[in-house]
C-alpha cells in the first residue's frame, strides 16, 4: 500500500476545505470499499479525510413527513430503524440483503452510494479496464462477463453497480443531499449515478470535493407497499445477479402509484420508466404486470454469457409485483 496522510476534520465545512486543499484526497467513512481498493492498488490517495465522526449519524423526521438519513448512519442501524421498516420496507430489506452483518455494522449510507463496481477486471491491475485506466480497453467484454450489464452498457464498459440500497432508494424516489464549495444541493438518486458512455471512469455526477451529507426519503412514498428481492449465487454475502425494488399502491384494482428499479443489470440502479408508464392507471393484474415488464426488458442487450439475466429480472419483478398487489375480493 502506498503512503498517505490522514486528517480528521471537525465539521463538514472543514472536510470540504481540506479536500480542496489537498489534490488526490479521498473521503473515508466506514472504509468497507475504499480500504479494499487501497490494498489492491486501485485507489492511491495522497490524503484520507476521515468524515466518519462528523455529526451526520442520525435519522430525523422532517415536518413534511419525509425522513432525513445522515450520511454516516450505519447500514445495520438504518435497516433496523422502526420508521424505515414501517414506512419504507424495501429499503430495510435491501440493506439486509447486502454484505454481511459485520460489514453492515461498519458501512455507511453515503459510502454505500459511492461504492465502486466489483468487476474483477477493475480490481486486477494486470487486466485492461477503462474504468480504472481509461483507454486500456474492457477486458470483460470478450472475457468473463456472466455477472455484467445487460442494460445501458457501452463499448467501453459493461460493469454493474453493486449497491442493493441504491436500487431501493431509486424506486422510492429518494434524493441525495450534497455539500461542496458552492454550498448545498440535492440530486435524485436516479440522477446520481452515470451510465458509462465514453467516460466509464466517472461513476457519479458528484462534483469534485462534494460530500454526501444525507439521503432524503420522501413523504410521497412513505407507507406505500414496497419490497426488494435479490437473486445471487449463494444465500449470503454475494452481489446481485439481478434484483428489483418495487413500490406499488393499488386503489380499487387500479395502479395508483408505482416505482420499479432493477439492480445487477446496469452501471447504475435502473429505474424502469417504461414499466411504470404502462402500469400507472392500469389494472393490477398479472397480464398487465407481465406486459409492462416486457416493455422495459425489451431494451436489454445481453452479451454472450449473461442473457439469463433478462428472464431472471423478469421473474423477480413479476414475483414482487404479484406479492404487493392486493388479492381481489372473493378470490
Amino acid at each position: 500500500m502506498n503512503g498517505f496522510a490522514y486528517l480528521r476534520p471537525g465539521t463538514v465545512q472543514e472536510a470540504v476545505e481540506a479536500y480542496s486543499a489537498h489534490p488526490g484526497a479521498r473521503y473515508l467513512a466506514g472504509g468497507t470499499n475504499l480500504v479494499d481498493l487501497l490494498k489492491l492498488g486501485v485507489e492511491h490517495p495522497t490524503v484520507l479525510i476521515d468524515v466518519g465522526r462528523l455529526p451526520l449519524d442520525t435519522v430525523e423526521d422532517l415536518p413534511d413527513g419525509s425522513l432525513r438519513v445522515g450520511a454516516t448512519v450505519r447500514n445495520s442501524d438504518l435497516a433496523a430503524d422502526p420508521r424505515v421498516r414501517d414506512r419504507y420496507p424495501a429499503l430495510s430489506q435491501s440493506l439486509l440483503a447486502g454484505a454481511s452483518g459485520q460489514l453492515r455494522n461498519a458501512a455507511t449510507t453515503g459510502g454505500n452510494l459511492l461504492q465502486r463496481t466489483r468487476c474483477p477486471y477493475f480490481q486486477d491491475l494486470g487486466k485492461p479496464c477503462n474504468k480504472r485506466a481509461p483507454g486500456t480497453g474492457c477486458g470483460a467484454r470478450e472475457g468473463v462477463h456472466r455477472d455484467h450489464a445487460v442494460l445501458g452498457h457501452s463499448a467501453g464498459c459493461i460493469a454493474t453497480n453493486p449497491s442493493d440500497m441504491a436500487v431501493a432508494l431509486a424506486a422510492l424516489d429518494a434524493q441525495i443531499e450534497l455539500y461542496g464549495s458552492e454550498g448545498t444541493r440535492r440530486l435524485a438518486v436516479t440522477d446520481f449515478h452515470r451510465l458509462p458512455g465514453e467516460h466509464p471512469e466517472r461513476d457519479t455526477w458528484i462534483r469534485p470535493g462534494e460530500l454526501i451529507t444525507a439521503v432524503l426519503l420522501p413523504a410521497t412514498t412513505a407507507g406505500a407497499p414496497s419490497a426488494y428481492r435479490k437473486a445471487r449465487d449463494r444465500a449470503s454475502y454475494a452481489f446481485a445477479l439481478a434484483s428489483v425494488a418495487v413500490v406499488l399502491r393499488v386503489e380499487d384494482g387500479i395502479v395508483d402509484q408505482v416505482g420499479v428499479a432493477f439492480g445487477g443489470l446496469a452501471h447504475r440502479p435502473w429505474r424502469a420508466r417504461h414499466t411504470e408508464l404502462a402500469l400507472l392507471g392500469a389494472p393490477a393484474t398479472p397480464a398487465a404486470f407481465e406486459g409492462a415488464i416486457a416493455l422495459e426488458l425489451a431494451h436489454a442487450e445481453p452479451l454472450r454469457d449473461n442473457a439469463y439475466k433478462v428472464p431472471l429480472a423478469r421473474n423477480l419483478a413479476l414475483d414482487v409485483l404479484g406479492r404487493l398487489a392486493p388479492t381481489p375480493a372473493g378470490v
